[in-house]
């Protein structure tokens, strides 16, 4: 898994069937990488509820929350149409967990994320990452942590 001080890598995936997002454009704000393993499970669904719960908290810290799993765009649509989510879920689907690879979160043997999360600072440094274990919804407390400490800087 990176480690604070990494230079998070670049990457674009699916936002919506039509819509891909590049990490790099967000460059300036901070970012909060919320990598997960599916779409419809019980601990995932009430890790993304929260974090939807929290989005005015993260964005005082100028920061943008993408969720992120192996799921397809058409199962985050329906995922985040269901739950009403604000924020974006990113299709990790094609390569398979490439993205998830390169943060050094991929589950070879689930065959998709492992529950883990990152602070990226406005210049492309991680500055917190987190593995929470995988049926542990690790709340937002951390991130909210890291964001302050970034705030202080």
């Amino acid at each position: 898994m990176l480690q604070k001080g990494t230079v998070a890598p670049d990457f674009t995936l699916f936002a919506t069937p039509d819509q891909k997002i590049t990490l790099s454009e967000f460059k300036g704000k901070n970012i909060i990488l919320a990598f997960y393993p599916a779409d419809w499970s019980p601990v995932c669904s009430d890790q993304m509820a929260l974090y939807n719960e929290t989005l005015k908290f993260f964005h005082k810290y100028d920061a943008e929350l993408f969720g992120i799993s192996v799921d397809s765009k058409w199962c985050h649509l329906a995922f985040s149409q269901s739950r009403n989510l604000h924020f974006p879920l990113l299709a990790d689907f094609e390569a398979k967990g490439g993205t998830a690879k390169k943060y050094g979160v991929y589950d070879d043997e689930e065959g998709e994320c492992k529950r883990a999360l990152f602070v990226i600072s406005k210049d492309g440094i991680i500055e917190w990452s987190y593995l929470s274990p995988t049926t542990i919804n690790p709340g937002a407390d951390g991130i909210l942590e890291a964001l302050e400490n970034l705030n202080t800087k």
